[in-house]
């Protein structure tokens, strides 16, 4: 092999390598997709003070409807320990 045969098989790997790296790009576009996770990062951080007082406040409901359960069935409960001051009636 001559000089120039190298010099040309290198120049044509590059040139195909380019050609593969930029329908790599076109195809995958890492650039928008990089982009698209740092705007999503950013909304999530600036609404986490948000959906922590949305969570806090679901947590609080649903532990109120539980303690209000809770006294419902203890107020319905045959057992008289758990009625408080209530006697149990069917004994």
């Amino acid at each position: 092999m001559s000089l120039q045969d190298t010099l040309e098989m290198n120049v044509k790997r590059i040139v195909d390598f380019l050609i593969y790296s930029k329908n790599f790009i076109i195809r995958k576009s890492p650039l928008k997709a990089l982009v698209n996770n740092i705007v999503e990062g950013l909304k999530d951080f600036l609404t986490m003070k948000k959906k922590l007082k949305m969570a806090q406040y679901r947590l609080n409901y649903h532990q109120h409807q539980f303690h209000k359960m809770e006294q419902l069935i203890a107020e319905n409960n045959q057992h008289s320990f758990l009625k408080g001051n209530n006697l149990n009636e069917t004994r």
